[in-house]
């Protein structure tokens, strides 16, 4: 079931704290995460969010709230935009979660990126596939990373990274796509989200 806005964002802050501290927020946490004044309305969201499954309680428990993905059903986060810059925090605002554990790809914070247009479809990645991330600063040389470039790419672009002498290449995988190159000077431009790690293709 779809979550309005506010639902969401509590939500979220607790799936980030708990995964973070390994525990759930209180609900004074979660109002001074969000700015709220009082706790009446994030009692009610919580109830929401119990009743549509997002999340489970424990009677007399401070910390009684559990993202569902906490206690079985692992859920992994689409993050449809990385801004330029610093890469945001997917747990912060997912755009979805899908029903697939992280986990099964090696790692419990891994990601999907949609995927957009054909400069992949060399590696059979394909415009609408979400491509897995696993989060890491570096790859090694070859390897399918997503990336942002300061000043050229303001979402998460998936490359083919090279590392020659004193310059950093980005490769796709349609021939129709130039490489771009990077002096050592511009590597500092260049910053790795993750490391491609896997895709699922959805149905049409």
């Amino acid at each position: 079931m779809e979550l309005t806005p506010r639902q969401k964002s509590v939500f979220d802050v607790i799936c980030k704290h708990h995964r973070q501290n390994g525990f759930s927020p209180t609900v004074r946490e979660i109002c001074q995460r969000l700015g709220l004044s009082g706790p009446a309305g994030v009692h009610r969201i919580l109830g929401v969010l119990e009743e549509k499954g997002y999340i489970r309680s424990s009677s007399g428990k401070k910390r009684s709230w559990r993202p569902v993905e906490a206690v079985g059903v692992n859920m992994m986060p689409v993050a449809g935009r990385i801004a330029a810059g610093e890469p945001l925090d997917v747990w912060d605002s997912p755009e979805e979660r899908i029903p697939v554990s992280p986990e099964l790809y090696g790692h419990a914070d891994c990601f999907a990126l949609r995927v957009i247009g054909d400069s992949m479809d060399g590696d059979h990645i394909l415009d609408g596939d979400l491509a897995i991330i696993r989060p890491q600063p570096d790859v090694a040389d070859g390897r399918i990373a997503a990336v942002v470039v300061e000043d050229m790419f303001f979402e998460a672009t998936l490359k083919k990274v090279r590392k020659l002498k004193n310059v950093l290449e980005l490769h796709s995988s349609n021939p129709a796509y130039s490489a771009i190159r990077f002096s050592q000077k511009e590597r500092k431009r260049v910053r790795v989200v993750g490391q491609y790690v896997g895709l699922i293709r959805r149905a049409k």
